[in-house]
């Protein structure tokens, strides 16, 4: 059964049953409610919506983009991924129509400028300090060196949490500080949207030998072989399936890993399955880099709306019977360097259904 389908149809019911008419910064119109939380187990599979037709390849982009520390829509639109193109054009245009230098392009334009363009687009793509650099640079400010009485230079720091979130997970798997934020209060007015979902926290525990036994059949194997042993009093071939066991037990994972993502925002409709398969990606991901297995995907949500101009759309979804989950396997993880290939197999979905972004 596909819960994750239903849980989601289940919230746009909720809004659209419950939810509060507000007005919004973008001047569309929503309705909202407020405190809401999907959880999903990933060994049901991956957490991909099959009610419509998602854009696989745009998520991961994005994604790809976030862990290389980008904050520039280059890297986005030389690979097909458009969704943060209005905020950067939102930007330019509001600098253009202020200034008579600056010549005034239509959005189409723009993207092909930025596109063809390297210096066009070092200087009109950029969108601040976003996801990227506060997972990767989060700006710690400068330290004053003095030699004696003298101030020698100010030097700048930045922390790269995702690479301290590693460090962690290998050394101390069982912190409570297995953090990573993007709210950065102090450099929030730089960016052209401060982040909606602001931050994660991860979780780890062992596997129980239970676990690990149903987990991996060659373990199961070497469990049995050693019960028959056991029962047949062969005590040194039991002590031999007991070494097998050992040496299998040290070369598997034996820790699962949970990520929980905190959102303030949450546009239901087009951001949410977005940012739950992202999240269930970034899991894997981690599980992948530390040697883990992925366990469950939470995502705490604050404000949740639909836009008004979704409505029709997300009452034409919640009437769609979900299928089955997909599969996904990733590959030449190098999470360092945003760098990582994957595999979608066994996806099943309706069409899409369109609806307008609102910027």
């Amino acid at each position: 059964m596909n819960k994750l389908d239903t849980d989601y149809q289940n919230l746009l019911k909720d809004i659209m049953t419950n939810g509060i008419k507000k007005s919004d910064r973008t001047g569309t119109g929503t309705i909202s409610v407020f405190g809401r939380q999907i959880r999903h187990n990933m060994k049901d599979g991956f957490p991909l919506l099959t009610t419509k037709k998602m854009a696989v390849k745009t998520m991961m982009t994005e994604l790809k983009w976030f862990l290389k520390g980008d904050t520039n829509i280059k890297y986005l639109v030389d690979n097909g991924c458009n969704i943060w193109n209005g905020d950067a054009y939102k930007r330019y245009s509001a600098v253009s129509s202020l200034s008579g230098q600056i010549k005034s392009l239509t959005q189409e334009e723009f993207i092909n400028q930025i596109k063809t363009d390297d210096e066009f687009a070092k200087q009109w793509g950029e969108l601040g300090p976003i996801y990227g650099a506060q997972w990767r640079k989060w700006f710690e400010g400068g330290e004053e060196v003095y030699e004696g009485d003298t101030l020698q230079k100010l030097t700048e720091s930045n922390v790269d949490q995702i690479h301290e979130l590693i460090t962690q997970l290998k050394n101390n798997p069982d912190s409570r500080r297995l953090m990573v934020s993007a709210w950065n209060v102090a450099e929030l007015n730089m960016m052209v949207l401060p982040p909606c979902h602001y931050s994660f926290q991860v979780y780890t525990r062992e596997l129980s030998q239970e676990e690990l036994r149903s987990i991996y059949p060659k373990l199961k194997e070497a469990y049995d072989v050693k019960l028959t042993y056991i029962r047949n009093m062969e005590y040194e071939n039991a002590a031999k399936a007991r070494d097998i066991e050992k040496q299998i037990i040290e070369t598997l994972p034996t820790r699962a890993i949970s990520l929980m993502w905190n959102q303030r925002s949450v546009d239901t409709f087009l951001g949410l399955p977005f940012n739950i398969a992202s999240y269930g990606t970034l899991l894997l991901l981690l599980a992948e880099t530390v040697g883990m297995v992925p366990e469950e995907l939470i995502g705490n949500l604050g404000d949740v709306h639909l836009y008004s101009n979704h409505i029709e759309q997300a009452t034409e979804q919640c009437g769609r019977r979900p299928y089955n989950l997909p599969k996904l396997e990733v590959t030449n993880c190098d999470i360092m360097n945003g760098k990582f290939e994957y595999d979608l197999t066994m996806y099943e979905y309706h069409p899409t259904i369109k609806a307008p972004l609102s910027n």
